[in-house]
């Protein structure tokens, strides 16, 4: 009597949740960019699909096999040196400058590193020079930015540690 197979306890009856869809609004944007990916796939793979698949296996691959085991142990030893001088959350400072930084990097690396600098010049007729110079300066400025925000930080944290230690004891 009283067990857990016990028939005369009132059973326990969980409700149901419906599954949060969001407003029509939501749902109506939703359905348009699935459109819009549709649409945009149908195109890119109406010409070279074979290319093209190719080029998103190798990414794939590239990304999930030599990209994610290096900025993971970047991430790790980050961290660990931070973490040992008494300063670990000041790894978002590192983080997202270099984030944006690699990504930058990750986008516009045939004009960084100068390979199509000829085809850039024939299909636009700008010059492909200069996109190093201006991608280190972006990355100079990120980090100067977060260097600017973290000293910001120190300060006001600084400051309010002088304002508490100048209040008087509370009585209790």
């Amino acid at each position: 009597m009283g067990g857990p197979y016990d028939l005369r306890r009132p059973v326990m009856r969980v409700p149901v949740r419906r599954p949060a869809l969001g407003s029509p609004l939501q749902l109506l944007l939703l359905a348009c960019s699935f459109a819009l990916a549709g649409y945009a796939g149908v195109r890119l793979l109406a010409d070279d699909w074979f290319g093209v698949a190719l080029w998103l296996v190798g990414a794939a691959v590239l990304h999930d096999l030599v990209l994610v085991p290096l900025y993971a142990g970047a991430d790790r030893a980050l961290a660990r040196v931070l973490g040992a001088a008494g300063h670990r959350d000041w790894t978002g400072y590192v983080r997202v400058p270099a984030l944006l930084s690699g990504l930058l990097l990750l986008v516009w690396f045939p004009l960084i590193s100068g390979q199509v600098a000829d085809r850039y010049r024939s299909a636009t007729a700008l010059s492909g020079d200069g996109f190093l110079s201006r991608w280190l300066l972006v990355t100079a400025a990120l980090f100067g930015g977060s260097a600017v925000l973290l000293v910001l930080r120190s300060l006001r944290l600084l400051r309010l540690r002088r304002a508490r230690k100048q209040r008087p004891s509370a009585v209790h």
